[in-house]
């Protein structure tokens, strides 16, 4: 294979990877259930004038499964790193009690489990988009290298080695997805 295309290919293989981290992400926002520090990466606390994420001016932390303390490293940031929590409406009453913030993770009914196996799955989706965005974008360059004299033999094995990415990526999507429902519908 000439170097163009695999040029194309590792540049192909990197967008797909980078879809499947950004699900990987994603899904950690999906809370199910279980206490975790992660379902607070989307509050961000306004320290002195700059939107700062929460986890760098307070220690969070998970005493159990039901539970996330906040420790402010300022005293004065208590009211302020609660108004974002709350700002940022992701479905948490934080209680602060002088010293720390207290967040009671809810359990999730039958309905809210429903509604996230929804959100992942859409999630996914999204990511199956890139994927085929990447692969699309793959064969659009192998088309121009094909138009410049690369030989065709060589551009149609391109494009089948594209294919078998696609696919396995999208399969390592979709084992992603269904062992994320599983922990959401776990009781």
């Amino acid at each position: 294979m000439t170097e163009e295309i695999e040029f194309i290919l590792d540049s192909t293989k990197e967008s797909m990877t980078g879809s499947i981290a950004h699900l990987e992400k994603e899904f950690l926002n999906i809370r199910a259930g279980k206490a975790s520090p992660a379902m607070l990466g989307s509050v961000f606390v306004d320290y002195y004038g700059s939107a700062t994420p929460l986890s760098q001016v307070s220690k969070i932390s998970v005493p159990d499964a039901r539970t996330i303390t906040l420790q402010p490293f300022e005293k004065n940031m208590l009211h302020v790193i609660e108004k974002a929590i709350m700002v940022a409406n992701i479905g948490f009453n934080p209680m602060n009690n002088g010293d720390v913030i207290i967040i009671s993770v809810p359990a999730l009914t039958e309905e809210r489990r429903r509604d996230l196996a929804k959100q992942a799955k859409v999630e996914a989706e999204d990511a199956k988009v890139g994927i085929r965005n990447a692969r699309k974008d793959a064969n659009t360059d192998i088309k121009k290298l094909e138009k410049e004299g690369t030989s065709e033999d060589i551009c149609k094995s391109a494009e089948e080695e594209v294919q078998n990415l696609t696919n396995s990526y999208i399969r390592k999507i979709d084992e992603l997805l269904v062992s994320k429902e599983a922990e959401i519908m776990k009781v």
